[in-house]
C-alpha cells in the first residue's frame, strides 16, 4: 500500500496514540507498505506550534525518518492543481494534501470525512 499521511495521523503515529486506528497503524507498520509525509504536513505543523496551538518537541522531524518515512515535497506542479480542486473543503492544508495524493496514487490516513468526497483513496485513520 502506498500510504500518504494527514497531519493528524502523522502526530498520533508519532506520539503512539490509541487515536490512530489498528488498521491504519497495520498498514503502515507492513513491509509492503510505502508511507509518505509531505512537506505540506511539516509546514502546517510548524505554523501551529509557531502560534501556539499545538505543542511538540523541537526535534519531531528526527523521528520521522526513523519511523521509515518518505519525504514528499510540494512541487509547482502541486501548487498549480489546487486551482482545480472542488471547495468541498475550505483548509488549505487539506486541500494541498489531497492534490498530492492524486497526483502521487497514495491513500491518505485520514480521519476527515470530506476526503472521499475528492476522488481520493481514504484509509480511516481512526
Amino acid at each position: 500500500m502506498r500510504l500518504l499521511l494527514d497531519t493528524h495521523a502523522l502526530l498520533w503515529w508519532l506520539g503512539d496514540d490509541t487515536r490512530l486506528s489498528a488498521r491504519a497503524r497495520e498498514s503502515i507498520i507492513d513491509p509492503r507498505s510505502r508511507t509518505w509525509v509531505s512537506s505540506i504536513s511539516v509546514a502546517e505543523i510548524a505554523i501551529k506550534s509557531a502560534v501556539g496551538k499545538l505543542t511538540i518537541p523541537v526535534d519531531f522531524l528526527d523521528h520521522v525518518g526513523p519511523a521509515g518515512f518518505r519525504d514528499l515535497p510540494f512541487t509547482h506542479t502541486d501548487a498549480e492543481a489546487l486551482r482545480a480542486l472542488p471547495l468541498h473543503h475550505r483548509d488549505p492544508f487539506d486541500q494541498m494534501l489531497i492534490v498530492q495524493a492524486r497526483a502521487e496514487g497514495l491513500t491518505l490516513v485520514s480521519s476527515d470525512p470530506r476526503f472521499p468526497l475528492y476522488e481520493v483513496n481514504v484509509l480511516a485513520a481512526s
